[in-house]
């Protein structure tokens, strides 16, 4: 293997760059970007489900007694029992939508309603529905959701939307909702755009309720509506973590979130039993079990954190977390739960009487998740939302391509099913990682077939050799002298692939030039990971081109389609702190400068091209968090969003909403219609037997054993 010096090709590189092809501009119609979300709704499909509380019921409680509330369509979450007077004002708006009661018996008609957070449509958005159903039939109760006349759905924002945001955690207090959104921009780097608002649905009249600059969380109304208390870091701000946030509890009042003040020191998720009493919860830094809180805020007199009693509530040796409450109920909460030695998260409730667990989701679904536990107003009900692929025997479409709503209007934008995603020269063929392996589709979803067999990340696409594509193979998250080879893949020949790379150190992350002749990827061959060129064809044995060089990580990189620019992803600024920012070099070494920096300890990664060279697609963590990342269904780097920037710097434009994590764009050189598109033929289906995230059973100190989940997403990888 040859090392050249990069000095002595200067103007080598300078002739072979100047003739570099610059015909992938993007049409008239637009461009598309894609990309892969680690717990999102291409993958998962959550309905709210409800279960009658145990005390309710004479009989043991059996899976024919859970009733499926919402649509069995979209990815519903987080929801909330309005009380029977707020639905009926609610109701009252909506003149128009009348419930046809079909039941066998009328006496025997029962209706539910609920007020909740929705993926559908491309967009977040709040729901509100009321399903009728017959409560007289002995078994399968779930079998109302057949009768489409059973059921009210009303959009409780429409008309009143700001653009693509993230809503959440949504209440309804008389004609008010009170709700997170993320639809404005705090104009500070690594700052969560979460902030609660009030919109009186008589008018569509919203109001901030969250400070200029503070992000709020998991908003929840006392019974009287007077107050809200939220979890929030205040002044601070985020520090980075990922799993249980070191937010304080706050409290103001509902109608104009005035009289704000701090109640509790580390806390999350809280919810109100009376117009004194919190339930939150908090990881116990002595024993490290998370477990559910009681703040006693006192009656008179002025409140602070001094004045404020907090009692544990759950004991060690369960982790307990997202507590649910109904007014003036002081018998039992509802909580998620992880326990010891289970793959699975449940609901279960805590007798506050007898101060023992009371197993409730497990009995019926051992072996699926619930999430988010609420308490309809009378205690006679336990709401979660968890993955609907077994209801009614039936399993929800999976997306190859799911459509969001994008801020830009000359880009369509999708979410992709799999990592990795490149587009082929002609925009005719994607291909992409599924773990293990690599795959090859068409953009209409047919012709998908596996190409690599085992672990490899990312793809390119050969601009002039057909049907090839690059890769690296090998563990993710290695150490820069863990073997991981650069491949080639013919993907029009079966089982036909080539190691470009044989020196046993980590080669990753390979980009080729626009005109072919060069690939740049990021090696360890001398001890730090940085970037090389090397010939596509011969690969390291016709010398290696050291491009960057230091004692940190540069990796990532992909070329301008003139071959001007290559765009990489370095921590060069504080080396192995796991901060990355965006760099530009010109492939002679020459120019390097940072083009973007999420800010102090933030993570800017996965750098694409646009097809006419003049902005870039990436993943940061410049907006910091949007949901608390305990309620998720994966919560390992969840703050992920997809953003684009132009070369110069400017232009910075935030393109995805949600609380999932995103990464691994792609700009494709063809616009696709804004539409989703569904796996036509391989049979898979949403995937409901998946493991909670491993680290909510580990105690302190031993968190990090799980991050190989997320290896693919990060920059370090």
């Amino acid at each position: 293997m040859k090392l050249l010096n990069l000095t002595f090709l200067f103007h080598f590189l300078l002739l072979a760059f100047s003739g570099a092809s610059a015909d992938h501009d993007s049409p008239p119609g637009g461009s598309t970007i894609i990309f892969g979300a680690l717990g999102s709704r291409d993958i998962y499909s959550f309905d709210i489900f409800t279960l009658p509380a145990p005390s309710t019921t004479d009989s043991l409680i059996t899976s024919s007694h859970e009733l499926q509330i919402t649509d069995a369509k979209s990815f519903n979450f987080n929801g909330h029992f309005p009380s029977p007077s707020a639905s009926a004002s609610l109701l009252s708006l909506f003149p128009n939508q009348t419930l046809i009661q079909s039941s066998p018996s009328q006496q025997n008609s029962t209706s539910i309603s609920v007020v909740y957070a929705t993926e559908r449509d491309g967009s977040p958005a709040i729901y509100f529905d009321v399903l009728s159903y017959d409560n007289s039939l002995s078994t399968d109760s779930r079998s109302a959701l057949e009768f489409q006349d059973r059921r009210i759905q009303i959009p409780l924002l429409k008309g009143n939307d700001v653009g693509p945001s993230f809503k959440d955690k949504p209440s309804l207090v008389g004609d008010y909702l009170i709700y997170v959104s993320t639809h404005e921009d705090p104009g500070k780097p690594r700052a969560s755009w979460a902030a609660v608002y009030s919109t009186e649905l008589k008018t569509g009249s919203t109001r901030r309720l969250t400070p200029n600059g503070i992000a709020d969380f998991s908003p929840s109304v006392s019974p009287s509506g007077v107050y809200t208390a939220v979890a929030s870091y205040g002044e601070r701000g985020w520090n980075g973590e990922v799993e249980v946030l070191t937010t304080d509890i706050y409290v103001f009042l509902t109608r104009d979130g005035s009289q704000r003040v701090r109640v509790v020191e580390n806390g999350g998720w809280p919810t109100w039993v009376d117009e004194s009493t919190l339930y939150f919860h908090r990881r116990n830094e002595a024993d490290g079990w998370i477990s559910i809180y009681r703040a006693i805020l006192p009656t008179s007199g002025s409140i602070s954190t001094d004045s404020v009693i907090v009692e544990r509530v759950t004991p060690p040796g369960i982790h307990a977390f997202t507590p649910a409450t109904s007014p003036g109920n002081n018998k039992f909460i509802a909580v998620a739960t992880r326990r010891t030695g289970s793959d699975y998260r449940h609901i279960e409730l805590f007798d506050l009487v007898k101060n023992e667990f009371i197993e409730f989701t497990r009995l019926i679904s051992p072996k699926t998740n619930h999430f988010n536990p609420f308490i309809s107003p009378d205690s006679g009900r336990i709401g979660y939302h968890r993955c609907r692929s077994a209801t009614n025997g039936k399993s929800s479409s999976r997306f190859m391509l799911e459509n969001l709503k994008s801020p830009a209007p000359e880009i369509s934008l999708f979410r992709i099913d799999g990592w990795f995603p490149s587009w082929s020269p002609g925009g005719d063929r994607i291909a992409l990682a599924k773990f293990p392996g690599l795959y090859v589709v068409n953009p209409d979803g047919s012709d998908r077939r596996q190409v690599y067999p085992r672990l490899a990340f990312p793809t390119i696409w050969d601009p002039v050799r057909p049907g090839i594509i690059y890769s690296s193979t090998g563990p993710a998250f290695g150490s820069p002298t863990t073997e991981v080879d650069i491949i080639a893949v013919n993907v029009d020949e079966p089982d036909s692939y080539r190691k470009l790379t044989t020196n046993r150190d980590n080669n990753a992350f390979p980009a080729v030039s626009p005109d072919g002749k060069w690939i740049v990827f990021r090696s360890g061959i001398s001890g730090y990971r940085n970037l090389y060129l090397m010939d596509p064809v011969e690969g390291e044995k016709g010398g290696l081109i050291r491009l960057t060089e230091g004692p940190w990580d540069d990796t990532m990189a992909d070329w301008s389609s003139d071959g001007e620019w290559i765009v990489f992803c370095s921590d060069r600024a504080d080396p192995g702190a796991g901060s990355f920012d965006l760099y530009l070099i010109h492939p002679n070494g020459t120019g390097l400068t940072r083009l973007f920096t999420s800010g102090p300890g933030g993570r800017s990664n996965h750098p694409y091209f646009s097809p006419d060279g003049k902005s870039i697609v990436f993943t940061t963590d410049y907006a910091g968090l949007s949901a608390e990342p305990i309620s998720n269904q994966h919560m390992y780097q969840p703050y992920g969003e997809i953003y684009i920037i132009n070369v110069d710097g400017s232009g910075l434009k935030r393109l995805t909403h949600n609380s999932f994590e995103d990464g691994t764009p792609a700009w494709g050189p063809k616009h696709l219609e804004s539409a989703d598109l569904v796996w036509p033929k391989y049979g898979l289906g949403s995937k409901c037997s998946f493991k909670d995230a491993g680290w909510t059973w580990l105690k302190k100190h031993s968190l990090e054993v799980e991050s190989l989940a997320s290896s693919t997403v990060q920059c370090g990888a």
